[in-house]
């Protein structure tokens, strides 16, 4: 009776944890629909989706392996509800090899980091080329400036994008082609109430590509905070002071939700912009948020997801060994089509670049 009980005391265990976590996964995948005001906790459900999918699964298997097949069932529909962000992340799919042959737009989203703040100007240089080879023609590029912490408008870069958007901060659109149109919205007062002052911003650029427009949109959000919040850490022990670790983690969970309730207000403010474009949109940038959370939601609205689209493999673009995280994206309007969309390896920044060609 003894070790029947241990059995059914565990068999019990695992029933609630799969059960709970089933739950949880429900409330991740619409945790991105809630606005994090007031919300921050199902909001945060978001970041840790593919833990929770994985738990599933290891659930699933457990199930299958004990032949309780009534249960299995509770696994598997929270795997099959997260299809849809699973391919936010990967994609069981090739790029085209034959795309040059393809008439179209290529554009290109980059952080560029301040170009490491170097005094030469061999990065900036770099990178062109790198746009030269990936035969670029609209360039969208965040934190943009030189050493000084001065914008940037080198003659190597209107060379070969003869036509320029300069933002309000630390953007920039590069084109090949003329732009009619631009527009800088500032993120200084976004209505979010949390008096949060910033240096990010959005712009577009109306751009008529062979009669057709366009309008390009370049956007960098708000920052996570979790660099805020590790900053303060380190003044206090550089200052002699004890950091407790409760007190680390409620530094680093306020910075952060702040960070998602700011993002969010940028995001709705951005998107109004879109919705009233009379011409078809093209919205790329550093988004500093992960796929399904309220940020990306509400930047996606109806446009479509270049790399859901056609992309291919696992796509990250925070490229530093500890955080693959997907942050920086293009999206499209539903009236135009992707044929190939992919990042590449390089280490001028913390992020990857991301290039995406469209059929005009």
């Amino acid at each position: 009776m003894g070790k029947l009980a241990v059995y059914r005391y565990f068999s019990l265990m695992f029933l609630i944890a799969t059960i709970v976590v089933m739950l949880f996964t429900f409330a991740g995948l619409l945790g991105g629909r809630v606005d994090p005001v007031g919300n921050t906790a199902m909001a945060m459900l978001v970041y840790i989706l593919p833990i929770l999918i994985i738990l599933n699964v290891l659930l699933l298997i457990y199930w299958i392996i004990r032949r309780r097949w009534i249960y299995i069932a509770l696994p598997i529909i929270p795997i099959l509800c997260s299809i849809p962000y699973m391919g936010t992340l990967f994609q069981l799919r090739s790029q085209p090899s034959n795309v040059d042959n393809i008439k179209g737009l290529k554009i290109a989203s980059y952080n560029v980091q301040v170009f490491g703040r170097e005094t030469t100007g061999f990065k900036a240089e770099d990178i062109l080329a790198e746009m030269k080879r990936q035969k670029i023609d609209v360039l969208c590029l965040q934190e943009y400036a030189d050493a000084n912490g001065d914008k940037k408008n080198s003659d190597s870069y209107k060379e070969y994008f003869p036509y320029m958007a300069m933002g309000e901060s630390d953007m920039v659109i590069f084109s090949r082609y003329p732009i009619k149109e631009q527009k800088n919205i500032p993120f200084s007062d976004h209505g979010d109430g949390t008096g949060w002052t910033t240096n990010n911003s959005a712009m577009w650029a109306t751009i008529d590509v062979k009669g057709k427009l366009l309008r390009v949109f370049n956007v960098h959000l708000e920052t996570t905070g979790f660099n805020r919040a590790k900053h303060q850490a380190e003044k206090i022990v550089a200052q002699g002071r004890s950091v407790e670790n409760n007190r680390l983690v409620k530094a680093i969970y306020g910075n952060y939700t702040l960070g998602m309730i700011v993002r969010a207000g940028q995001a709705r403010l951005v998107a109004n912009e879109v919705a009233m474009s009379d011409v078809p949109c093209i919205l790329c940038g550093d988004f500093n948020d992960v796929p399904y959370s309220y940020t990306y939601n509400t930047l996606l609205g109806n446009l479509v997801d270049g790399f859901k689209e056609c992309g291919s493999g696992f796509n990250y673009t925070f490229r530093e060994p500890s955080k693959p995280f997907r942050i920086d994206y293009i999206f499209h309007d539903e009236s135009l089509e992707g044929i190939t969309y992919y990042t590449k390896e390089i280490s001028y920044s913390d992020h990857l670049p991301v290039f995406m060609k469209i059929a005009l």
